[in-house]
């Protein structure tokens, strides 16, 4: 398919016996965008084409996720899925790569990271599920209930307005959801299969987000990029400044008036960020300073996002 002046390839590649599907797109240093939770390469589809500029981008779908196939009984654990990041990289010839993950998928580049430190080069997080954060805790020990299993197998069937204003909520700005943003994050869930892994991962969500804590230790020494909204209700804040503190190489950019999702709600700002980042990590007037665990946190110039995230020309 055609997105603005950029081809982008749709494709499939084996990986395990399983088809696993990726959109790819540009030349340059490889590129990797991973999903959230019930998302999709689709979630990328207002970021790609900028990146591809100056990366070679791979957007791929989890196995059991978006369009790769579904396998019964795979393994949902986040260090089973992050060996099986190193497999698709395996499979699509990429020695090492940047890595871009969001919410979940944030927490799988994570533990990528920790576990394959040598394959990643740089590391961008959008508000990654981490284990600072309790925010999202009761819902998560809802959907682990008998009654929360039962209802979360009926979502896929919901009605599309319901589907959409759920997502709305995910954003600071309702009106900046695009009338394709939900197809990335429901299409999927159709498919049988998808709800039951879903299922899975949250059944061990706890489990994981401990291994976790014990994994960022073997991150220290990786230039790490956090962005967040201030209005994010799924992932807060608050353990972003948690998680930067623990991250001696990272930066944390705070978009005001944006929610779970900046890289959908306001796509020029992080595409430029990200670009920036992968081309020079450390001086840039969008960012704070990087600081050391426990160090005070020290917020980044406003002036410069500020235009665009109040929709100033």
């Amino acid at each position: 398919m055609t997105d603005g002046l950029t081809n982008i390839e749709e494709a499939f590649v084996l990986v395990h016996g399983a088809k696993i599907h990726y959109q790819r797109a540009g030349t340059g240093r490889p590129l990797l965008l991973v999903h959230g939770l019930v998302g999709s390469a689709k979630n990328w589809r207002r970021n790609i084409n900028f990146l591809s500029r100056d990366s070679s981008v791979y957007a791929i779908d989890h196995f059991n996720m978006g369009e790769s196939e579904r396998v019964p009984g795979l393994n949902a654990g986040l260090e089973a899925t992050a060996d099986r990041l190193a497999a698709v990289m395996d499979a699509l010839g990429l020695n090492q790569a940047d890595i871009a993950g969001h919410s979940h998928g944030g927490a799988v580049a994570m533990m990528f990271a920790a576990r394959h430190p040598e394959r990643v080069r740089r590391l961008i997080l959008f508000a990654p599920a981490n284990p600072f954060c309790d925010l999202g805790n009761q819902l998560i020990r809802f959907y682990q209930t008998r009654f929360g299993i039962w209802f979360a197998r009926r979502i896929p069937f919901l009605p599309r307005m319901l589907k959409a204003t759920a997502l709305s909520h995910m954003y600071g700005d309702p009106s900046r959801v695009s009338p394709d943003a939900l197809d990335g994050y429901t299409q999927g869930l159709h498919i049988p299969g998808t709800v039951d892994h879903v299922l899975q991962i949250i059944q061990r969500w706890f489990e994981d987000m401990g291994l976790l804590r014990s994994a960022l230790a073997e991150l220290a020494a990786k230039p790490t990029l956090l962005i967040w909204g201030d209005r994010d209700r799924a992932v807060g804040l608050n353990s972003a400044r948690e998680l930067q503190r623990t991250l001696p190489q990272s930066h944390l950019m705070v978009l005001p008036g944006v929610g779970h999702i900046p890289f959908e709600e306001m796509p020029e700002v992080c595409n430029q960020a990200m670009r920036d980042w992968l081309i020079n990590p450390f001086p840039s007037p969008f960012l704070s300073e990087p600081h050391a665990p426990g160090a005070p946190l020290r917020s980044r110039p406003a002036a410069r996002i500020t235009p665009e995230v109040r929709g100033a020309p």
